[in-house]
């Protein structure tokens, strides 16, 4: 019969050789293998599939709230394709943000951060990016306000449950509009309709207020810190169904 043991029969001159350090540096060993191969996965994950972002204002709430930590699917829009009601994370296209000067960091604390952000687990670019709902396609008419107060997308007005407005005011948008989504460009918008600096009021930057879609980093799906805040990112299809595609309106 074979013997399948992984345990092999020794000689006793063999059994009585030191093991205890060659013991150790096997363990070293494959504990630095470990490491390696740990760091090689969670950097493709984080390069390919999945980043961590931190939000720094209130823009998207009640949604998103200041220092939720967030997880964005990086297969969007490259492999899944985008939606509206998306959250989604981007490069700011051109004048939307302020410029800012990097504040020099003690080498021990850029190094630790270094190594947190090749696992994901922080973003340390997190302020050169934006985070905002999708509300209008290539080709998309989107106006606000209809004599109801919402908006509309191709006609159809939208109930946005998601929705923050201030007390007593029942228009999601403080000031008018009325476009057409350019092709290969987004309308976004902050929940917290009165406090976000969103499409609306970038229209003397360079893109005009739309986003690229190849500035889209990807589809924000959860919130994981603080553990309080945990919850999955709806886009609300119901609020977007029976929109017909532009050239239908």
């Amino acid at each position: 019969m074979t013997d399948n043991s992984l345990a092999a029969d020794a000689s006793p001159d063999h059994q009585q050789r030191p093991r205890g350090k060659r013991g150790a540096l096997l363990f070293l060993r494959d504990l630095l293998i470990i490491f390696v191969v740990a760091l090689l996965v969670s950097f493709l994950i984080k390069t390919f599939l999945v980043r961590s972002f931190y939000i720094p204002s209130g823009s998207m709430e009640n949604t998103l709230q200041i220092q939720d930590r967030i997880l964005v699917n990086e297969l969007v829009p490259d492999v899944v394709s985008l939606n509206r009601g998306d959250v989604v994370v981007f490069q700011d296209p051109g004048g939307w943000l302020p410029q800012t000067v990097e504040a020099p960091q003690p080498p021990v604390t850029a190094a630790v951060e270094w190594v947190l952000s090749i696992f994901g687990l922080v973003a340390p670019d997190s302020d050169d990016h934006l985070i905002k709902r999708v509300i209008g396609l290539p080709g998309d008419h989107v106006s606000c306000c209809n004599p109801l107060g919402q908006m509309t997308v191709n006609g159809v007005p939208l109930n946005e449950p998601y929705v923050k407005l201030p007390a007593g005011t029942e228009k999601v948008s403080g000031d008018p509009f009325d476009i057409v989504v350019p092709e290969g460009s987004l309308w976004v918008m902050g929940d917290n309709r009165y406090n976000s600096k969103d499409s609306r009021y970038n229209g003397d930057t360079p893109g005009g207020g739309f986003v690229p879609i190849d500035n889209v980093v990807g589809r924000a799906f959860v919130i994981t810190w603080p553990s309080s805040n945990w919850a999955w990112l709806d886009n609300y299809p119901s609020v977007f169904q029976g929109i017909p595609a532009p050239e239908e309106e």
